[in-house]
């Protein structure tokens, strides 16, 4: 199926986006934020249409527009590290845009943020100014190391401090199942605590029932005692009335 003329100027736009996401752009630049949203309309008008593409190319559209819109949002953040950590995670496209390229230009823009982020962590860590050197001098050195070496280089120190944080949130993550196991425990502990003062107040409150009980029974003894008492007093001052009248 040909592409539409919306999927055409999304295509120019989305390599227009990738080329400027390549250079080393002033932080006032406001094209590419622009360029990114609007890329994001023409995406979803594509999206309606009756004959929009194949599923996976739609797919690799927006894998790339995803990526150029991380991108933009990881360099809103304040630190290197913060970067760092978002750029690793921005998933560039497959596929070339246009057949002029090689290789997607969204893999290599990745590669060179990485590396640019990188190092600038190193500059920091070092205490060293990364604008103090030169975008000619910076070009003499790439030259002389090479490419592949620096971003292989950049891939490991960026590996160090990602196994970095992992270690920390692992650490907080043993200390965190400490703490709920901890808490587990004193729960449990507390819960026998209960059952036990539970079980001490129904005993106690049967003994009360069955000294009561108990009580109540021996009232009633000594009230029918006291009642045969009385009857034998009365008889026997009786008697005595009676003797007393025949003398």
């Amino acid at each position: 199926m040909a592409a539409t003329r919306l999927e055409l100027n999304l295509m120019r736009l989305l390599s227009r986006c990738e080329a400027l996401a390549a250079e080393r752009r002033d932080p006032e630049e406001w094209r590419l934020e622009k360029y990114v949203a609007a890329l994001e309309d023409m995406l979803r008008e594509l999206k309606k249409q009756s004959s929009k593409p194949a599923p996976e190319l739609l797919n690799e559209y927006s894998r790339k527009v995803d990526f150029l819109k991380g991108l933009l949002e990881a360099e809103k953040l304040s630190s290197s590290t913060e970067k760092a950590l978002a750029n690793q995670f921005l998933a560039p496209g497959r596929t070339p845009t246009t057949t002029k390229e090689r290789t997607p230009a969204t893999k290599t823009v990745h590669l060179q943020t990485k590396a640019r982020c990188t190092g600038k962590m190193r500059s920091e860590l070092l205490g060293t100014d990364p604008l103090a050197i030169s975008d000619s001098e910076e070009l003499n050195v790439r030259k002389r190391k090479g490419l592949v070496s620096d971003e292989k280089q950049s891939v490991v120190e960026l590996d160090a401090v990602l196994q970095h944080h992992q270690d920390m949130q692992e650490k907080l993550a043993e200390e965190m199942l400490s703490l709920a196991r901890s808490l587990k425990n004193n729960t449990l502990a507390a819960q026998n605590v209960i059952k036990q003062d539970n079980q001490t107040l129904s005993h106690s409150l049967r003994m009360a029932d069955q000294n009561f009980e108990k009580l109540k029974d021996e009232s009633d003894r000594l009230e029918q005692h006291a009642k045969k008492s009385v009857n034998w007093l009365l008889w026997i001052m009786l008697i005595k009335w009676v003797k007393a009248s025949a003398r």
